[in-house]
C-alpha cells in the first residue's frame, strides 16, 4: 500500500456552501509546503457524467484533457492548483452501478447477490483509492457531493467511513463543511444545525475531525468551544470560514485560521515553509487594477452564472494579469434584435460570444456578431460563438443569406457549419462528442500566434459540428481566415478577420485551461484589446 494520505469533504446542513473551494484552498496551502496534492469530487447524483446535464440544472460541464466531461469543481480544482485533472478526478454514482452491473453482467462475482454493501461501497473506495495508488501523490483530497442525511450520499458515507478503518486515524481524516445561519431578529448566531449535521454523520459511523463553518459574522470563542464539545472535536480544529470578497481570497483565511496545521497534525506530517507569493500577487493586482472595462458575455443561460463559470474566471485571470478590472455584462441572446442591438452593446468595450447548444437565441448572437465586426469591437467566439461567426459572414458578406448550421437547419441550402462525420452514425448523446485536447497549427502573423506565441498548441474540445471545409475556400477569398487548423483532421480550429483590430473565433473552449498562475494567453491578448478599444472611442 502506498503512504498517501486521505481527506474526505463532506457537507452538512445545505448545499452550495462551497465545499470544493474549501477543498480546492486546502490543497493550495498544501500544495504551497511541497506536498504532491490532487483533488476529487464524487457526485451521487445516477448521471453517469454531467455531460448530459441542462446547465440550468448542473452549471457548466468542465472537459479535461483525456476527454471527460466532469463537475464544474474540477474546474475550481485546477485553477488553483495548476494542475491537470483526469477521468479519475470525477465519478458519479451513474457510473459506480454501471460499472458494478457490468461486472454482474461478466459474472465477476461468481453468482453471489449484489448489494449496496460490499460490491456499491467497495467499487467507490477502489476508485477513491485509484489516484492514490498510482504513487503520484502525498495527499488525495475527496470531496462527497451533497450534504450527510441525503439517501444517495449514504454509500459514499459508507465507503468513507470503512476507509478510515482501514487505513487508520493517521492516514485518513475528515473535514466536515457546515453553516453557523446568523438570526437577525435574535441578533445572534446559531449552532444547533451544525450539531444536527454532525450528529447525522456520526450514526453513520463517521467522526468528523476538522469542522469548517460557514458564516456571515465572526465566530466567538465561546462559540468555537461550544462546537467542539458537542461536536467532538479540538477547538483548533473549528475553523471559520466567513464570507470572502472573492473565492481567490479563501486559501489566505483558510491560513490564517489555521487549517493546513491542523490537517497536517492530525495526518501526523510536517509543515514545512509556504510560499504564496505568486498567489498573492495574483490578489494584489486583481484587487488595485489601474483601469477598467466592461465586456459583454452574450449567451443564453445568463440568468445563471454557474453556466458560464469558466469564462467569467479566465476574464478574472486575464483582467489581473492586466491589472484592469473586467465588468462582464451579461446579455441574454433571446432578447438581442437588429433594431435594439447598438443599443444593447453601447457602453461595451468588447464582445464575448459564449458556447452552448440548440437554436435558441442563435440569431440574436449572429446580430451581434455583425456589430462587432462592422464597429470594430473586439470580438471573441468560443465554440458556438465561433460558428455563429462564420455564418454570419457567410450571410453578410459572401451573400449567402441562407448560410446555417445543419444543427439549427439540416436542410439548409448553404450549410457552412456541418456535422463532423465521424459524428453522422452516433445515435447516444452521452460521452460521444468530439471531446478533450487536440493539437492546433497557428498561422505565423495571426492574432492567435502572436498571443500563444508559438507554433503548436493543445486545447480542449466539446462539439459536434465543425466549419464545412467545403465552403473554406470561398470563405477565406472574402475576408475570414482560418489561422488555426488541426494538422491530423484538416478541421478549422481558429477564424479570424484580418480587417479588424480583434476578431477571432475558436472551435475549443480555451477558458477550461486558464489558471490563476497561467491565465491563457487568447484571454489576456483580448482583455488587453478591449482596453485599447475603449480608450480610442
Amino acid at each position: 500500500m502506498s503512504n498517501t494520505k486521505y481527506i474526505f469533504v463532506t457537507g452538512g446542513v445545505t448545499s452550495s456552501l462551497g465545499k470544493g473551494i474549501i477543498a480546492a484552498s486546502l490543497a493550495k496551502l498544501l500544495q504551497a509546503q511541497n506536498y504532491r496534492v490532487t483533488i476529487q469530487k464524487f457526485d451521487p447524483y445516477i448521471n453517469v457524467d454531467p455531460g448530459t446535464l441542462n446547465p440550468y440544472e448542473h452549471g457548466e460541464c468542465f472537459v479535461t484533457d483525456d476527454g471527460a466531461e466532469t463537475d464544474l469543481d474540477l474546474g475550481h480544482y485546477e485553477r488553483f492548483l495548476n494542475v491537470s485533472t483526469s477521468q479519475a478526478n470525477n465519478v458519479t454514482t451513474g457510473r459506480v452501478y454501471q460499472t458494478v452491473i457490468d461486472k454482474e453482467r461478466r459474472g465477476v462475482f461468481l453468482g453471489k447477490t449484489v448489494q449496496v454493501v460490499p460490491h456499491i461501497t467497495n467499487e467507490i473506495k477502489e476508485r477513491m483509492c485509484l489516484l492514490g495508488e498510482t504513487g503520484d501523490y502525498d495527499i488525495v483530497i475527496t470531496e462527497i457531493g451533497g450534504t450527510v442525511g441525503d439517501i444517495e450520499s449514504l454509500p459514499y458515507i459508507e465507503a468513507v467511513r470503512q476507509l478510515i478503518w482501514e487505513l487508520g486515524d493517521e492516514n485518513a481524516m475528515v473535514i466536515h463543511l457546515t453553516l453557523i445561519p446568523y438570526l437577525s431578529a435574535a441578533g445572534e448566531l446559531k449552532t444547533k444545525p451544525t450539531q444536527h449535521s454532525v450528529k447525522t454523520l456520526m450514526e453513520s459511523g463517521v467522526k468528523a475531525n476538522v469542522l469548517v463553518c460557514r458564516t456571515e459574522h465572526k465566530i466567538s470563542d465561546d462559540i468555537r468551544k461550544k462546537l467542539a464539545l458537542f461536536c467532538n472535536v479540538k477547538q483548533e480544529a473549528v475553523i471559520e470560514s466567513i464570507d470572502a470578497e472573492t473565492i481567490y481570497d479563501v486559501p489566505l483565511l483558510m491560513l490564517n485560521e489555521g487549517l493546513d496545521q491542523v490537517v497536517l497534525n492530525t495526518l501526523k506530517l510536517k509543515s514545512k515553509p509556504i510560499d504564496l507569493n505568486r498567489w498573492k500577487d495574483f490578489l494584489n493586482k486583481y484587487k488595485n487594477p489601474k483601469q477598467q472595462i466592461t465586456i459583454g458575455l452574450i449567451g443564453k443561460y445568463v440568468e445563471l452564472q454557474d453556466s458560464y463559470k469558466s469564462i467569467l474566471e479566465s476574464l478574472i485571470h486575464a483582467g489581473a494579469s492586466n491589472e484592469i478590472k473586467v465588468i462582464i455584462e451579461t446579455i441574454h441572446s433571446e432578447h438581442i434584435s437588429s433594431q435594439n442591438v447598438s443599443e444593447k452593446l453601447k457602453n461595451i468595450d468588447g464582445v464575448i460570444v459564449a458556447p452552448g447548444f440548440g437554436g435558441r437565441g442563435i440569431e440574436g448572437k449572429i446580430d451581434v456578431v455583425r456589430y462587432v465586426r462592422e464597429n470594430n469591437i473586439p470580438f471573441f467566439g468560443i465554440c458556438l460563438g465561433m460558428q455563429m461567426a462564420v455564418i454570419e459572414h457567410a450571410r453578410n458578406v459572401m451573400g449567402h443569406l441562407e448560410a446555417n448550421s445543419t444543427e439549427m437547419d439540416e436542410q439548409c441550402k448553404a450549410p457552412v457549419i456541418s456535422i463532423m462525420e465521424d459524428q453522422k452514425a452516433i445515435t447516444e448523446i452521452g460521452g460521444t462528442m468530439r471531446l478533450g485536447a487536440w493539437d492546433c497549427e497557428l498561422s505565423e502573423g495571426s492574432l492567435a500566434y502572436k498571443a500563444y506565441n508559438k507554433n503548436t498548441i493543445s486545447e480542449r474540445h466539446r462539439h459536434r459540428y465543425e466549419l464545412n471545409n467545403h465552403y473554406r475556400k470561398d470563405i477565406e477569398a472574402s475576408g475570414l481566415k482560418a489561422t488555426g487548423i488541426n494538422p491530423k483532421t484538416g478541421l478549422v480550429e481558429i477564424v479570424e478577420n484580418p480587417n479588424h483590430p480583434w476578431f477571432l473565433g475558436v472551435q475549443y473552449h480555451p477558458e477550461y485551461k486558464s489558471t490563476v498562475l497561467n491565465p491563457h494567453p487568447l484571454f489576456v491578448d483580448f482583455v488587453k484589446a478591449s482596453l485599447l478599444n475603449k480608450t480610442l472611442k
